[in-house]
């Protein structure tokens, strides 16, 4: 399922998600909501999930202008994934959709999902609930995540309130990966 780095075990049974951060998401004619502030924050987990040791995974949707390989498709310059990330593909609005993204982090010791990306309403609280689902421990963090919506804070924090049933809720500044 990984593109790059597939058998590279952590040394934390913490993995921090990383939800369709892609240029056609993100830097399209209509961007998200609060996007570079997003992107910072989620940069910030990024390094700090590294630093502690946590798996970083790079997760991209193929679709309308974000066909495989193409420029849509590619993760945005920000992201820099590096060894020992992942970067792996779905097929649906969920993580787990279309591959074998579970039984991966499982086999690797992951047993925490820290959650972040676009979009809110679709790929992120999908994956959420799904991760649930599949046994994993789940934080969502709660400002690290965004959606294309005109009223997207209050899609943000309603979404964050309905998913505090699933995931533990936490700004980036609080999630902790050790």
């Amino acid at each position: 399922m990984s593109e790059l780095f597939p058998d590279t075990p952590s040394d934390s049974s913490s993995a921090l998600v990383v939800i369709e951060l892609q240029a056609a998401v993100v830097h399209g004619a209509a961007r998200p909501h609060d996007a570079d502030f997003v992107v910072r924050r989620i940069c910030a987990l990024i390094d700090r999930a590294r630093r502690e040791g946590a798996q970083v995974v790079f997760v991209q949707h193929e679709g309308p202008g974000r066909e495989r390989n193409s420029d849509g498709w590619k993760l945005i310059a920000a992201l820099r994934p590096q060894f020992p990330d992942w970067v792996v593909a779905k097929a649906g609005a969920s993580i787990f959709a279309g591959g074998n993204l579970a039984a991966q982090l499982k086999a690797t010791g992951i047993k925490r999902l820290v959650l972040a990306g676009v979009s809110t309403d679709c790929s992120v609280e999908t994956s959420c609930q799904d991760a649930a689902e599949h046994g994993f421990e789940v934080v969502l963090a709660s400002d690290a995540h965004t959606t294309h919506h005109d009223n997207a804070e209050t899609v943000i924090a309603q979404r964050n309130a309905v998913l505090a049933k699933a995931a533990a809720v936490l700004e980036a500044g609080a999630v902790a990966f050790a």
